[in-house]
């Protein structure tokens, strides 16, 4: 597509490596530029305004020469363009809290308004920013474009200081050529700051353990940031509990008791600010299971349940590559296309239309029947009796150990059910994905992605190495 390409302006072939050559070949640092934006609308419209632009403190920790986005991925798309040229200086794709929102039963009812944020490396000239947004054809359309000058008067230069230091958790190298990953805490009281450096440090030795970032962990810089708060935990409605913490992270989201995120943008970014970073993960100092992940945005994890580790992978699984979950039987807060079985643009999952172009053919084995047989009926009987089970305790808020107790038999119990299935290590088309019984489909039995194991699937895999090979090298 035409975005993702270099551009051929008045004869002379220009790239954001030609553009913003002059101050790198100084040896000069280039500013981080970052433009808040208000996105609101209802189920069925949306709008965009310029909120402010701003430099913030610390300079760009990207690598300029990967400034183009080509992994397809998101439902939206930003792109910098040089207003006088044309030319595509940079480009990222993402998703929003407001996109998840849309497809909630209140958005058919009220228009709400969320706050965004694009950052990118400040340009040497005026240029264009737009937004594009995935039409019924899965296809990259303008929906907002705004003209910016980041020399003008009204950019925010000066912003208030900040005590906040980044703390290195696992620092590889120069931050240009490597994945940096903020993981901030919220929730946290003064006197349990070492408790959150802790945290931080067993969720990222554990992280590492895991494929492919286990292999890839020399392509990551991981940092630590928190604002102390004077309680302990974040906000959970749903039994009572209210706390104002830095972020204003909280369970409950979208009505989902399990769903975790913040829908204070500002005060996301005026603390990540403090530190270098591309992607960011909030732990939450409660031990209630939940979390949340959204591609280019943020992804959460309770730090003191049992299942933190699994959390903190799967919903940066979600954050950092942009995969789907793709398992069904638990409910969400948050609706998919319903009968339009459109093609996703997620890589672990697919709508099958054409098995001869399926997404991870490469993987396939020949004589392996798409879609792929598997104990699909058994395992939603038990799943059934499962999730009957999980609302009850959460409806009668029984302790957190017997909601992990219940996690712990329901993996052996569909891990035990899948080993015995010839398909268990084949990879192929199998039924039920993306929050949907059919007409979605995985590429292996089981997955991080699909419950609660503790590996990646091949197609998984993939789509995180692309990530990771965008970001550093």
């Amino acid at each position: 597509m035409h975005h993702f390409k270099k551009i051929l302006c008045g004869g002379l072939l220009l790239t954001s490596q030609i553009l913003y050559a002059q101050p790198v070949a100084q040896g000069a640092q280039v500013a981080t530029v970052r433009v808040d934006v208000l996105h609101s609308g209802n189920a069925k419209q949306e709008h965009y305004a310029l909120d402010r632009v701003l430099i913030e403190p610390l300079p760009w920790p990207g690598n300029l020469k990967k400034a183009i986005d080509t992994s397809n991925r998101g439902v939206n798309l930003f792109e910098v363009r040089d207003r006088a040229s044309g030319a595509l200086l940079y480009s990222r794709g993402y998703s929003t809290v407001f996109g998840e929102w849309q497809s909630t039963a209140e958005a058919a009812k009220l228009d709400r308004g969320f706050q965004e944020s694009l950052r990118f490396p400040k340009p040497n000239h005026p240029v264009n920013l737009r937004v594009l947004k995935r039409d019924d054809k899965n296809q990259f359309q303008t929906v907002w474009s705004v003209d910016i000058d980041t020399d003008a008067p009204d950019v925010i230069r000066k912003l208030p200081e900040s005590k906040l230091k980044p703390i290195p958790i696992h620092v590889s190298g120069n931050s240009a050529e490597k994945v940096d990953l903020l993981i901030i805490g919220d929730g946290y009281t003064q006197q349990e700051m070492k408790k959150f450096v802790a945290d931080a440090k067993r969720m990222s030795q554990y992280l590492f353990t895991v494929s492919p970032f286990k292999e890839r962990a020399k392509d990551f810089n991981i940092w630590g940031l928190a604002a102390p708060t004077k309680e302990s935990g974040v906000s959970r409605p749903s039994t009572g509990q209210y706390r104002a913490s830095s972020l204003g992270a909280s369970y409950d989201i979208f009505g989902s008791e399990r769903y975790v995120l913040t829908l204070d943008n500002r005060a996301l970014r005026d603390i990540a600010q403090n530190a270098p970073y591309e992607f960011i993960e909030i732990l939450v100092n409660n031990e209630t299971y939940g979390g949340g992940g959204i591609f280019g945005q943020f992804s959460t994890a309770a730090a003191n349940n049992d299942w933190a580790n699994y959390l903190f992978v799967h919903e940066f699984g979600h954050h950092f590559a942009g995969l789907a979950d793709e398992y069904y039987t638990s409910p969400v807060a948050y609706q998919t296309g319903g009968e339009i079985k459109q093609e996703p643009w997620e890589p672990n999952v697919t709508a099958l239309k054409d098995p001869s172009q399926l997404k991870w053919q490469q993987h396939v084995k020949a004589g392996t029947h798409l879609p792929t047989n598997w104990p699909k009926e058994r395992y939603e009987e038990a799943s059934r009796a499962y999730q009957k089970i999980r609302a009850e305790l959460r409806k009668n808020n029984r302790p957190e150990s017997e909601m992990s107790a219940l996690f712990k038999k329901d993996l052996i119990d569909s891990t035990l059910l899948f080993s015995k299935d010839p398909n268990y290590h084949s990879i192929g088309a199998f039924e039920g994905a993306n929050y949907e019984a059919k007409g979605y489909y995985r590429s292996q039995m089981q997955c991080l992605m699909f419950d609660r194991s503790d590996q990646f699937c091949r197609v998984c895999q993939d789509g995180i190495s692309s990530i990771i090979d965008l970001y550093s090298r």
